[in-house]
């Protein structure tokens, strides 16, 4: 916290541990300024009011995803989310759709479990074009834009409902499996996108990609992967699920 704080602000914090029988909501009053994140009102709620409130955070800056939340009912990055921009009271619950281990902490076990094999976590650059290579080589790579933070999984309203769905980050990564060859087996992402817990699963609401952090636009990749699925399947006189569309796969 800086010396500059000027005002108190009331963060309403989801407490639950093991054993508990329910969840409970736990009132902090926190001074600020206009820079505080929620990442560091929770930080110096944990350093100066109650240090078993449960964490997790890494980078500061909104690469790791470690820290993702809901704030006042929005997937958040709690790192980057400044209070000022939020008005009144702020609540902070743990991400939705995943089991929840100790206060705003869950467990990213069935998230990561839900990607297909492999799950390489760099691809060939789409920058520096111009650019030299340094001796040894070939060409440049960078980690994935997706962060992994699962912000999307939590305001999918098909995960709310059907824990067996593969997800928006899963499947947005087998669509971006399909754009770029990296040795992956491209009838085998077709087949596991194509079934009835993948693709054809998403109800086109779009809420995961408002939620991305990371403009992936989980959606939009899925959109696409449905557009090849389905002309796969025309190929081969299979029938194609009726499903909700975005315009750009209803013209399709």
């Amino acid at each position: 916290m800086t010396d500059d704080a000027v005002t108190t602000r009331r963060l309403r914090v989801h407490r639950f541990k093991r054993g508990d029988h329910q969840p409970h909501i736990e009132e902090h009053d926190v001074p600020v300024d206009e820079r505080t994140t929620v990442l560091e009102a929770l930080r110096w709620i944990q350093l100066h009011q109650d240090l078993t409130l449960g964490l997790r955070h890494s980078c500061f800056h909104a690469s790791c995803g470690t820290c993702g939340v809901r704030v006042n009912g929005k997937e958040r990055l709690a790192c980057v989310t400044k209070l000022s921009d939020i008005s009144g009271t702020v609540t902070v619950d743990p991400l939705a759709n995943l089991p929840v281990l100790h206060d705003v902490v869950v467990d990213m076990g069935p998230f990561v479990a839900r990607y297909p094999e492999p799950h390489p976590i760099v691809r060939g650059s789409e920058f520096l074009s111009e650019s030299r290579t340094a001796d040894g080589i070939d060409e440049h790579e960078r980690y994935e834009d997706c962060i992994e933070c699962g912000l999307c999984l939590s305001a999918c309203p098909v995960a709310a409902t059907d824990d067996t769905y593969l997800g928006p980050a899963a499947l947005a990564y087998a669509q971006r499996l399909l754009e770029e060859a990296r040795g992956a087996d491209r009838d085998a992402i077709l087949d596991w996108a194509d079934q009835d817990t993948g693709a054809w699963r998403c109800h086109a609401a779009f809420e995961c990609t408002e939620a991305c952090p990371s403009d992936v636009r989980p959606a939009q990749r899925i959109m696409a992967l449905r557009k090849e699925l389905r002309h796969r399947r025309k190929d081969r006189d299979l029938e194609v699920p009726e499903r909700p569309s975005s315009a750009s796969e209803a013209s399709a």
